[in-house]
């Protein structure tokens, strides 16, 4: 089975999730990714597309500031803060852009992208899945949509979706079928995506989670195959020189007595826990 919780997991669900939003497996060369794709969404950068409309591609920056006091990023933070919420490019532009893909080898740059990825998108999909009583497909199911349509209550964000496949499928810790759910999420999502333009094309559930699904791999086994925009991808065996150790949670200090959480260092920090994912994730 998959799952999303440890390195082995969250790598092949970040290959998959590379399939669509990169045309491409190598999840780790799209650090320094950026463009903007007419989403209303501004920019879109990194692992996972983070966007500077949208204030995760801020947070990342912000990370990375905080975590490397010479970052040429550093600069951009105002002009972020000012854009988020709308697809302006005002105060970033072209200077921008070079200076995001010149970080895209900066451990600090790389360290904030996997923090941001796990608080907002990996964790948050786990949890939900696990509360939501569903297995690996599951688990990647949520995690593909968080990253499209990112957390939040309204229609068209994660938390809409999900409310929305509620309503017409119990899921499985309600005493509902898993197949049956999860055959609502996903039509409340294509739902969603045909609204629009820039996200119509629904392969990516299509061609490959709807079709593990139907054939009944809710426990995403490999070898997978799947289709995205008409391209052929594969997964047969776990990725290379990872190590499956025990997973890691975001906030390895929220069990501690006072709960106390560090952004900029110490054992039980969001930086100190960003550099062992990614060691993880990378075998390095």
């Amino acid at each position: 089975m998959v799952d999303l919780s440890g390195p082995v997991g969250a790598d092949i669900a970040q290959q998959i999730v590379c399939s669509a939003e990169n045309s491409s497996l190598d999840w780790r060369a799209q650090y320094g990714y950026i463009e903007d794709i007419g989403d209303g969404r501004g920019f879109t950068g990194g692992l996972i597309g983070f966007c500077s409309g949208t204030g995760d591609m801020l947070e990342v920056v912000e990370r990375c500031a905080a975590d490397s006091r010479g970052s040429a990023l550093a600069r951009f933070v105002p002009a972020l803060r000012r854009v988020d919420g709308s697809d302006s490019h005002d105060g970033l532009g072209r200077a921008f852009e070079a200076a995001w893909r010149q970080a895209a080898d900066d451990p600090a740059f790389r360290r904030a992208q996997h923090a941001v990825l796990d608080e907002q998108y990996r964790w948050p999909a786990v949890d939900q899945a696990r509360a939501d009583g569903l297995r690996g497909l599951g688990q990647l199911v949520y995690y593909d949509a968080l990253v499209m349509h990112g957390p939040g209550e309204d229609e068209e964000s994660f938390g809409g979706i999900r409310r929305a496949a509620v309503a017409t499928s119990r899921p499985p810790a309600q005493g509902g079928d898993e197949r049956y759910y999860l055959s609502a999420f996903l039509d409340a999502r294509r739902r969603v995506m045909h609204m629009e333009e820039a996200h119509a094309d629904t392969s990516r559930l299509d061609t490959a989670q709807q079709w593990w699904l139907d054939a009944g791999n809710l426990d995403l086994d490999l070898p997978l195959h799947w289709q995205v925009y008409g391209d052929d991808y594969a997964i047969t065996s776990p990725p290379p020189g990872i190590d499956p150790g025990p997973s890691q949670r975001r906030h390895p200090d929220r069990d501690s007595e006072d709960g106390a959480h560090d952004l900029l260092g110490g054992p039980g920090s969001l930086v100190t826990h960003a550099a062992e994912t990614i060691r993880r994730w990378t075998g390095r």
